[in-house]
């Protein structure tokens, strides 16, 4: 009898430890990023609700998935603070209107392409919206540049609370106005540009192509130069991308993030979602600013839980349905963080993959490589 005794207050001790660590860390951890936007009290106890408590506790858990990476994390701020590498890259070039920097990564054998300008990536990293630096990226913007055997730029963006959307946006417009004028001084064409984004990036990436297709005046750039950096963009790759923020912001209230979560924040409230919604944008926009638009590439994981793939599938739909041309592929398996990791280190098992879709959707972007066979073949072989 007494063992039982014991065993259930063991039980019973464990349960309430269990309970108060989840309500103390979802607690803090909306005292540090936000409440929820009740009035008076009323924050609190939506704080508190259980179901909130129990989908946050989901979330931190996943969260703890981030751990295995503190190797890698290291690995490439020693890759990058080593002098030696800087052969491979230009570090820290001032850009546009901020003062932003940018890195400049070098395709493989540069000394034998003197006379030979390479295209050019621009790489978009996600966060969020609210966190990202190009230190972080340099491994595999360095693997970019290697595999693409082109010139990869991966620039820094004014994140929340530094700026909104609005001036990411811009960050990035400015971004192409550097290279349109800095591609006979660094040798790359400046004529055959594609751009490459994850999540927050690639939702960035579309966004500043739709505003720029558009000649929004939000940009503050002059009609002219924005239809001409326009021009330069061979298409984009978006890599799980944010495509619908009002879908988005659903799916982090189901998570029961929204208020931890910068996005709507960043966007200048929840009311502003749609404005900056590419799938709101491109319904809106004329066919024949529609039909100017550059091809799209869009890559998902399955296993996504912070941007289910659904995102993907959905914007990729309206792009058919408006006559976009596109590519889709869906990755068995992959996570959100998956991608981006994988494409930092050539032993990862998702490197060569991926890597194996963005090379044929390059080449077809820039026009020299017209299978649609090959592509299916890469999707076979994973």
């Amino acid at each position: 009898m007494s063992d039982l005794k014991y065993y259930m207050s063991l039980s019973v001790t464990v349960g309430v430890m269990l309970v108060g660590l989840s309500y103390t860390i979802c607690l803090a951890s909306q005292w540090i990023y936000g409440w929820p936007d009740k009035p008076g009290y009323k924050k609190y106890i939506e704080a508190l609700n259980p179901r909130r408590i129990y989908r946050l506790s989901f979330v931190t858990l996943d969260l703890l998935k981030y751990l295995r990476y503190a190797r890698l994390y290291f690995q490439l701020k020693s890759w990058y603070n080593d002098e030696r590498n800087l052969k491979y890259y230009e570090k820290g070039i001032t850009f546009g209107r901020r003062g932003n920097k940018l890195d400049l990564y070098h395709p493989p054998n540069v000394d034998k392409l003197e006379d030979m300008p390479s295209p050019v990536v621009i790489f978009i990293y996600g966060g969020a919206w609210s966190s990202g630096e190009r230190s972080t990226y340099c491994l595999l913007s360095r693997q970019m540049a290697e595999e693409l055997k082109a010139t990869v730029i991966c620039p820094d963006y004014c994140t929340y609370p530094k700026g909104n959307v609005l001036g990411m946006v811009q960050d990035i417009a400015d971004c192409l106005i550097w290279v349109h004028e800095n591609g006979e001084k660094f040798n790359f064409d400046k004529d055959n540009i594609v751009l490459i984004g994850h999540s927050a990036g690639a939702h960035l990436c579309t966004l500043t192509t739709l505003f720029l297709v558009d000649t929004r005046e939000e940009l503050s750039i002059e009609p002219g130069k924005q239809q001409e950096v326009f021009l330069l963009i061979r298409g984009i790759i978006g890599l799980s991308g944010v495509y619908n923020t009002v879908e988005h912001y659903e799916h982090e209230q189901k998570r029961g993030i929204e208020y931890l979560s910068d996005m709507h924040r960043a966007m200048t409230g929840v009311e502003n979602l749609p404005f900056y919604s590419p799938t709101h944008l491109l319904k809106k926009l004329s066919q024949d600013k529609v039909s100017r638009l550059p091809p799209f590439a869009l890559l998902h994981g399955t296993n996504d839980i912070v941007v289910p793939a659904e995102s993907t599938m959905r914007f990729s739909e309206l792009l058919t349905s408006r006559s976009v041309k596109l590519s889709l592929n869906l990755l068995p398996r992959a996570s959100h963080t998956d991608i981006p990791v994988d494409l930092m280190v050539s032993n990862r098992c998702l490197y060569h993959p991926i890597y194996g879709y963005i090379k044929e959707e390059f080449r077809k972007l820039l026009g020299t490589c017209t299978s649609l066979e090959k592509h299916s073949k890469i999707c076979n072989t994973y």
